[in-house]
């Protein structure tokens, strides 16, 4: 793909990291912004986009979504949901684990599609939770921090061992917040609705025991950890403190945890069987103020593409997850709408706040930084649809809902990606 010198017209630039929200072109040049609203001496456009009614944001910054199997369809589907930077956790097919595997899936993404793909490497060899991965040749080839997948160790002693490494290479580690033995059978949040369908429970404490252990030995080790779709009002609260406290710690909600609760599940919907469980109403407004006051980060779409093979079964026998990079811009915005938040507010958690979780220039529209952005129609309602979707996994509880705010077009490091007909 070769750079061109582009003008996006007369959108609504929404930059939520300096709150810019003006109506103004940008001007793009060699990959990067060179220019907003006045356009720069001697600059001459290859390709104009009209952007007239339009919202022009920065590239969304997904922190969760898995793009293993396969890579290319989804891909297509992170740039058609307006996602540019993604990081992808390690529990796919094969596990990050090895330096190699994490750079193949770097260069494959820049060759394909030019969304800047940031692998979370393996904490423990094959996510085994017994010998440690080597996390500091992992930092090396390119992985951002690294993870246990879903859960903790079962062994605490390995997760201290963990941090200590991690916080030797300097290395961030991501904890999905389960403590196993509480976690390691159960399918639906603990409560009355779980006993009267008789679904093997997770209860709250087993994401709060979690973050407690996690919190000490990242006190004691001085580790920075990152603690993946929490669940739950406790979750928020310990968030709350260990932040007040001055930890370096921070936190994400997966963006269905922010419309779908418990009840949600129905008469055994195997579409609505995620991990963490989707938990009670207080827990989703909980973590709906909790994302909004910014005690949680990020929003990110847990990306889960999964066949109906293993989705359209028993709901206990189901795998866990949903495609959702596609509608993370929708559900975001349908969040900040529920809220009453204004639309630079609303963007924020997939945005500047993202990439500051990631420790990376993105997320922003600013003179000098790499052209990534996501240009949509904030108005346009759609009805999602099998069909309709990119990735290879076709299943979401969200089959069938109509949502609003649609991504038009989609550019990655200046160059236009996708381009909805």
């Amino acid at each position: 793909m070769n750079a061109q010198s582009i003008e996006i017209r007369s959108g609504r630039v929404i930059d939520p990291a300096s709150q810019f929200d003006e109506s103004a072109s940008v001007f793009i040049a060699s990959g990067k912004i060179i220019g907003i609203g006045q356009t720069p001496a001697g600059f001459k456009a290859d390709q104009v986009i009209d952007a007239t009614g339009l919202v022009v944001a920065p590239g969304l910054v997904d922190l969760s979504a898995r793009i293993a199997g396969n890579i290319d369809a989804e891909l297509a589907a992170a740039v058609a949901g307006g996602v540019t930077t993604l990081a992808c956790p390690p529990d796919v097919d094969p596990i990050l684990d090895e330096p190699e595997l994490a750079e193949r899936l770097v260069r494959h993404a820049e060759d394909v599609s030019q969304v800047r793909v940031l692998p979370v490497g393996a904490m423990t060899q094959g996510l085994s939770g017994n010998m440690l991965a080597e996390m500091s040749l992992l930092r090396d080839a390119g992985c951002i921090a690294v993870s246990q997948g879903r859960g903790l160790p079962a062994d605490t002693r390995v997760l201290w061992r963990a941090l200590q490494y991690a916080a030797s290479c300097d290395v961030p580690v991501w904890l999905q917040p389960a403590e196993y033995h509480l976690s390691k059978e159960g399918i639906a949040h603990d409560s009355a609705l779980a006993s009267r369908l008789g679904l093997a429970a997770i209860p709250v404490a087993a994401e709060t025991l979690a973050m407690q252990t996690a919190l000490a030995l990242a006190k004691a080790t001085g580790a920075r950890v990152h603690f993946t779709q929490i669940s739950s009002a406790e979750g928020v609260a310990l968030l709350r403190d260990a932040k007040n406290a001055g930890l370096p710690v921070s936190g994400d909600v997966a963006v269905h945890a922010l419309h779908l609760y418990e009840q949600d599940i129905g008469y055994f919907d195997p579409l609505t069987r995620f991990d963490p469980p989707l938990r009670g109403f207080g827990d989703r407004e909980a973590l709906r103020l909790g994302l909004a006051e910014g005690t949680i980060g990020a929003a990110v779409s847990a990306h889960t593409p999964l066949g109906v093979d293993v989705k359209r079964v028993p709901f206990a026998e189901a795998a866990p997850g949903a495609t959702g990079i596609e509608l993370l811009l929708p559900l975001t915005l349908a969040w900040g709408e529920a809220l009453s938040l204004p639309l630079r507010r609303s963007l924020l958690p997939v945005t500047a706040r993202a990439a500051e979780i990631l420790g990376v220039e993105a997320g922003q529209i600013a003179v000098g930084h790499r052209a990534d952005l996501c240009i949509f129609n904030p108005d346009e309602s759609w009805t999602v649809n099998e069909n309709d979707l990119r990735s290879a996994g076709k299943l979401t509880p969200f089959l069938g809902r109509t949502l609003q705010g649609r991504v038009v077009s989609t550019l990655a490091g200046g160059l236009p990606v996708y381009q909805r007909s």
